[in-house]
């Protein structure tokens, strides 16, 4: 039989922030931090220190995350920092960038942004051109001599005539 480590980073918590609470700030905590509410802020790991935030369903976060392991199944609207790991639950929902280390993400989750893994983030490259779905080309038009035929009954007769030679 398997058990959880003592030492299991998701499994204390040491902040909770309760369904029908809402904080407007910015959060800086260490260790577990569980969210059901709401938070209109940015929250912040203490650099250097093992924490996790945990946000539920029913949570929702308005503001920057910045936090080693996160475990998301509510909504944040803002950009998202995992620099260890991010969990995507089913009913997760982002609408900001997700920067992370290492990712899983069920299926029903939803990011409404970029998806950037973390060697990128530290090495960003350059933005490319956006390059053009049509091109405008240059035409030079040059006038044609107009031919102009008259078609008379003896031209027709002719060239009726000359088709059963």
């Amino acid at each position: 039989m398997m058990r959880k480590s003592k030492n299991s980073k998701s499994s204390k918590v040491h902040t909770l922030i309760g369904e029908e609470s809402e904080i407007k700030g910015d959060i800086s905590f260490e260790g577990g931090l569980f969210v059901d509410g709401t938070i209109i802020g940015n929250v912040v790991a203490k650099p250097g220190t093992v924490s996790v935030l945990n946000l539920s369903e029913k949570g929702t976060i308005e503001g920057e995350v910045r936090v080693p392991h996160i475990i998301l199944n509510g909504t944040v609207i803002g950009d998202v920092y995992a620099s260890e790991r991010i969990e995507l639950a089913v009913k997760a929902r982002v609408t900001g960038n997700v920067f992370y280390n290492l990712i899983e993400m069920a299926i029903g989750a939803e990011i409404n942004g970029q998806l950037v893994h973390e060697a990128e983030a530290k090495n960003p490259v350059l933005p490319r051109p956006k390059q053009e779905t049509s091109q405008t080309a240059k035409v030079r038009v040059q006038p044609r001599p107009e031919v102009i035929s008259e078609v008379t009954s003896d031209n027709r007769a002719s060239a009726a005539g000359g088709q059963n030679s």
